[in-house]
């Protein structure tokens, strides 16, 4: 039914969940995965280099350590569950918009993400990128919420 499936994640525990839930689709389908991260381009708050707390180069180490992280999860359950697993790191300004494009270049047919991530932990509505994706994308998309 679907040959390869986009799963966005963030490491976030609903995110994980996403995670095995898309894997093991994927493992049903006998399709591939290709799990996607995102990072914000460093950004200085302040011209005044006292009031800036984290340098660029400080951002960009933590930021890959928390993508590899992510990553790895996804890969470790598409190993386990024998699915070919591609994986890819992004620096995007708008996350909606990279995960759609993603998909596209990679030739998904599905994307698979969580209901919110990060930012939207606390919310009891779907996440802002969520929404964006739903009302941006032609591919489907799964919510596991």
């Amino acid at each position: 039914m679907f040959k390869n499936i986009l799963i966005p994640t963030d490491g976030s525990d609903l995110s994980r969940k996403a995670v095995l839930y898309g894997v093991q689709l994927a493992k049903e389908c006998k399709s591939k995965v290709t799990a996607l991260t995102l990072a914000e381009p460093y950004h200085v708050a302040s011209l005044d280099a006292v009031l800036v707390s984290v340098g660029e180069d400080e951002y960009e180490e933590e930021s890959r350590r928390i993508a590899e992280q992510a990553l790895e999860q996804v890969k470790m359950a598409a190993d386990a569950a024998g699915v070919p697993c591609e994986t890819i790191r992004e620096v995007h300004d708008q996350p909606f918009r990279a995960i759609i494009d993603a998909a596209h270049a990679k030739g998904c047919d599905l994307i698979v993400m969580a209901s919110h991530g990060r930012r939207g932990v606390a919310a009891l509505l779907l996440g802002s990128e969520t929404v964006k994706v739903l009302t941006h994308s032609t591919i489907p998309v799964l919510v596991y919420r």
